[in-house]
């Protein structure tokens, strides 16, 4: 039995805000059509010059919520890339070119991300679940797909986002990644929006086990994100108001 793996994946770093950017594209198409999500304006160039390289039709630009630590990078790859369409949830408030309600589906080729609403960090914070539609029909022929999902700040590995500022809300956190995220089959591999310790992926199974916070019962969590006592951030007055219109104010 031949094995092929139709998914094209690419974990991106950005060092100064420890931002993780991914690129994926389904290769059964010859146009190699694909997203990217929680582009950092200061990359752009390095995932233009992927893009190009790889070959692939970059079709959506994707943020998890409105980041508050950088700038999205959607609004000036739409104007590298003119097939790039920049999308955010409805429940964010922010500006896009498509806004997803809670579950709406994101097709790449046979590929889609669901989105699921996960808030608490921000209220638009979503998690996006990658499906395949169609498996290959041609006999003796097994794709392998891992199951996937990018969660942005909600989750993080062996922690969670922060729920002190912007709409956050620990109680709707813990609620929300429980159900959404924590809910997925123990081998989905979790890709987070940021680390700052060398990590790049953990699975349900070991958040569900290790998670400093989401592990504990509900009464500890809250507790413990009460007494966190975290410095305001240092980027969100220049951050946030560029990131509820695309990355780029609307006066530059």
């Amino acid at each position: 039995m031949e094995v092929r793996n139709p998914l094209l994946f690419r974990q991106l770093f950005d060092r100064e805000s420890y931002t993780y950017t991914y690129l994926l594209a389904d290769l059964r198409f010859e146009e190699k059509p694909a997203v990217l999500i929680d582009p950092v304006d200061t990359q752009v160039q390095r995932d233009v010059k992927l893009v190009t390289e790889l070959g692939v039709q970059l079709l959506y630009g994707l943020n998890t919520h409105v980041h508050a630590d950088h700038v999205t990078g959607t609004g000036m790859l739409k104007k590298e890339l003119k097939t790039v369409k920049s999308v955010i949830s409805k429940a964010s408030g922010a500006k896009a070119d498509v806004h997803l309600d809670p579950y709406e589906k994101l097709h790449f080729g046979n590929f889609y991300l669901e989105a699921r609403p996960t808030p608490g960090h921000t209220s638009g914070c979503v998690t996006y679940v990658l499906y395949d539609s169609k498996p290959h029909e041609t006999p003796n022929v097994f794709y392998y797909v891992p199951r996937m999902a990018f969660t942005g700040d909600a989750l993080l590995i062996r922690g969670c986002g922060r729920t002190d500022f912007q709409q956050g809300n620990s109680e709707l956190l813990y609620e929300s990644v429980h159900k959404h995220i924590l809910s997925l089959p123990d081998d989905t591999l979790l890709y987070p929006a940021h680390d700052y310790h060398g990590r790049n992926v953990t699975t349900v199974e070991e958040e569900k086990k290790w998670n400093t916070r989401l592990s504990k019962t509900r009464e500890e969590f809250l507790f413990m994100m009460k007494e966190l006592k975290l410095d305001y951030p240092k980027l969100i007055d220049f951050a946030l108001p560029r990131n509820m219109c695309c990355g780029i104010l609307e006066e530059q």
